[in-house]
């Protein structure tokens, strides 16, 4: 595809006023999918029903499945049951599942009339897989072997099949459903074609149940560096393959969720500008009303230490750079680990490692700020060496008590099994200001008897 002939929206819309729907369909054949779903996103509804109309059917059904859910509902709206048969027609199943859980009920109604009753018992066989389970996002299309065929045996039946397979650079030799080993593409185009496929499949196979969790299921293939893993049910029989594709789809929505939940926000599917500006309020306020109510807690601590800082009004000004570096620490803290409970280098039973780890950073942290700190109180606060030491003293144990509870509450909250994302930024630092204001006064109050 020569990338530098890549259609413009305005080129778009000057064919399509000028009914050169001739060279506009020549055009579309150049481009990528992805693209054509980019430059759709910014028309009107007509102008995207004609010029998907105008797409041939194998490439009207991939770009109909990159499609945002509110512009693939507006286009089946704008299509005929034959031209949505059609669509249906060539998508792959687990695709197809993908777009009915966005649907509206309506919606659904009407793309299960568009698909035949093969593909609708397909359909509701993945559907009754729990939501994030690799049984829901697996595809039934894969090539299945038998192991006493020969190499050419096999590679007539890829030939003859291999067209509406997801994948076929991995084959997979099955023995009354039961998955014995697989073969790539490779290994068949290599051996001899009198060769049984028994003597060149790999038996040493990587697999993962129906049951496991999707996010568990992409980490393997990104571990491994898979095309594809299969997925075999409680009977050991080989029931579907999730391929690298959806991996990466599963890892991309699984990061997302994780930073919209480290940044304080209800997860959200749809794009920034197409979620409503009360959508997006509503997804913010439940956390900012959770943090808000939290943070009234350091204020009842503050007053109760109201007297303190009235004998020593000076205390107050280093509460916004404890309670800051304090924050920051946990934050640090729990980011490394939430990233690292997120692609398996962490695991609950390396608390005890990670705390003493952290410990020992922390002592070094908290020396070197204490100390520049220490000596710019000591210049800037008339040679008062008691409040630099006692800040000094404070700082060090501000920054091994965030250390410490950054790495310790998203390992608490992998073990009871919530993500540990929630852990992250807002709620950490809400905790630990509190937390703080605690140590600085305990501290501050015994140096100076107040």
């Amino acid at each position: 595809m020569d990338q530098d002939r890549k259609l413009d929206v305005e080129q778009m819309t000057e064919l399509l006023e000028e009914h050169n729907f001739k060279q506009l369909k020549e055009e579309l054949e150049s481009m990528h999918p992805v693209d054509i779903v980019d430059a759709l996103d910014e028309l009107d509804k007509k102008q995207r029903t004609l010029i998907f109309r105008l797409l041939a059917k194998e490439e009207a059904a991939e770009v109909f499945t990159d499609m945002e859910s509110d512009m693939r509902e507006d286009l089946i709206n704008a299509l005929t049951d034959s031209e949505l048969e059609e669509v249906m027609e060539e998508m792959y199943v687990d695709d197809t599942v993908d777009v009915l859980e966005e649907m509206p009920a309506n919606v659904v109604d009407r793309l299960l009339m568009a698909t035949d009753e093969e593909t609708r018992k397909k359909i509701n066989a993945l559907l009754q897989y729990p939501e994030d389970s690799a049984g829901s996002i697996m595809n039934i299309e894969y090539i299945s072997l038998r192991r006493e065929m020969t190499v050419a045996d096999a590679i007539l039946k890829i030939r003859q099949v291999g067209i509406n397979k997801e994948t076929i650079y991995t084959c997979y030799v099955t023995e009354k459903k039961k998955l014995i080993g697989m073969v790539d593409v490779k290994d068949l185009l290599t051996a001899g074609e009198s060769r049984k496929i028994e003597e060149i499949m790999d038996d040493n196979v990587l697999f993962a149940r129906t049951l496991d969790d999707q996010e568990y299921v992409a980490n393997m293939i990104n571990k491994y560096g898979l095309v594809a893993i299969p997925i075999i049910d409680h009977e050991d029989c080989l029931v579907g393959i999730v391929t690298v594709d959806d991996a990466m789809l599963v890892l991309q929505d699984e990061t997302t969720e994780d930073i919209s939940i480290m940044a304080g926000v209800s997860p959200n599917e749809d794009s920034y500008f197409g979620t409503s500006v009360f959508r997006h309020a509503k997804n913010r306020s439940l956390w900012l009303m959770l943090l808000m109510l939290s943070a009234t807690v350091t204020g009842e601590i503050l007053g109760y230490y109201e007297d303190a800082m009235a004998v020593m009004p000076v205390l107050i000004t280093f509460i916004p750079m404890l309670m800051g570096t304090g924050g920051n620490c946990g934050s640090q803290s729990s980011t490394l680990v939430i990233r690292g409970l997120a692609v398996g280098e962490i695991e609950f039973k390396d608390i005890f490692k990670v705390i003493f780890k952290e410990i020992r950073i922390a002592l070094v942290v908290g020396v070197l700020l204490s100390v520049v700190n220490g000596i710019r109180i000591y210049i800037m606060y008339d040679q008062n060496i008691m409040l630099a030491l006692a800040l000094g003293i404070t700082m060090i144990a501000v920054v091994t008590m965030a250390k410490c509870i950054g790495c310790i509450l998203p390992l608490l909250a992998k073990k009871m099994g919530l993500d540990p994302a929630i852990m992250a930024a807002p709620l950490i630092t809400t905790i630990l200001d509190t937390c703080t204001i605690l140590v600085y006064f305990n501290i501050v109050t015994a140096f100076f008897h107040i």
